[in-house]
Parts: structure tokens; sequence; C-alpha cells
């Protein structure tokens, strides 16, 4: 699981994507304009291929408010996520 206390990536994914991977699952988290607000988005896949190698269908995205909250949102969105598709051996 991602811990939130030690995910402190807000300043960061302001400039640059961030991506990690957790025990089969690979995420991306970048800044997103979408209209005139800035948003966070939040990009999972599966292994073993990295974002660019990954069929478009087999991505799941979500979008958070680009603050400190929202990467809180997002972590506990990823976390959800593997329990639900990773942890029991299922794959997106």
């Amino acid at each position: 699981m991602i811990e939130k206390e030690k995910f402190h990536v807000l300043n960061y994914v302001k400039k640059e994507e961030y991506t990690g991977s957790m025990e089969g699952m690979r995420f991306m988290l970048k800044k997103k304009a979408s209209g005139e607000e800035t948003r966070l988005e939040t990009i999972i896949w599966p292994e073993p291929f990295g974002y660019g190698k990954t069929p478009e269908e087999k991505k799941q995205r979500k979008e958070f408010p680009l603050s400190a909250e929202g990467v809180e949102q997002a972590v506990d969105w990823m976390n959800e996520q593997y329990k639900v598709r990773y942890a029991s051996g299922r794959k997106l």
C-alpha cells in the first residue's frame, strides 16, 4: 500500500510527471489543464509494460484537485484500485 504520510509529491508533480509501481500496478500522477482549471490526473495500469507500451484500454484514469488534499485522494483511490484489481491476483 502507498502510505499517504510518506507520499509527498505535489511540488514534483507541478513540474514533472511522477511514476511508480506497486506489486503489479504501475501508476502516474501528472498536472493536467482541464478547461481553465489545473487538475491532478492519476493513471494506473498493469505491469509489465511502461505507460507508452500499454494499450489505452488497460489504463484507468481519475482526476483530483491539484493540492495536498488531491494527492491524498489520489493515494486513497490507487490503494483501493490495488485492493480490488491486484491484491486478489487479478489484473486490469
